[in-house]
């Protein structure tokens, strides 16, 4: 998970991220986002909510720590979603974790 992190990380400097359910549902609808993470400790309607976006959009979809965990990662505060909007951070971090593809 800590390599994961990292790539949050490097990510966000890039300018390779959004979060906040919001700007991760309207990149999900726009087609920007490759891969959602979203925190084990978020609320059950907001996690449903952006799951079945996820699905309907085809964007996989994974947990990633708290989000006292994701936002550390991001450099920001807690944060309850984030999706990655670059196909190649994308690969890279889906190729660390366990996603869930969208429509599955």
């Amino acid at each position: 998970m800590d390599k994961l992190y990292q790539l949050l990380g490097l990510a966000a400097r890039a300018g390779k991220l959004v979060s906040g359910e919001e700007q991760v549902l309207r990149a999900i609808r726009s087609g920007r986002a490759f891969l959602v993470l979203i925190s084990q400790d978020a609320a059950k309607n907001a996690a449903k909510k952006i799951a079945d976006k996820c699905t309907y959009y085809q964007v996989p979809l994974s947990q990633a720590g708290s989000r006292r965990q994701l936002g550390r990662a991001v450099g920001k505060g807690e944060r309850v979603v984030v999706a990655v909007v670059d196909p190649g951070f994308s690969r890279l971090m889906r190729n660390r974790i366990r996603v869930t593809d969208g429509g599955d």
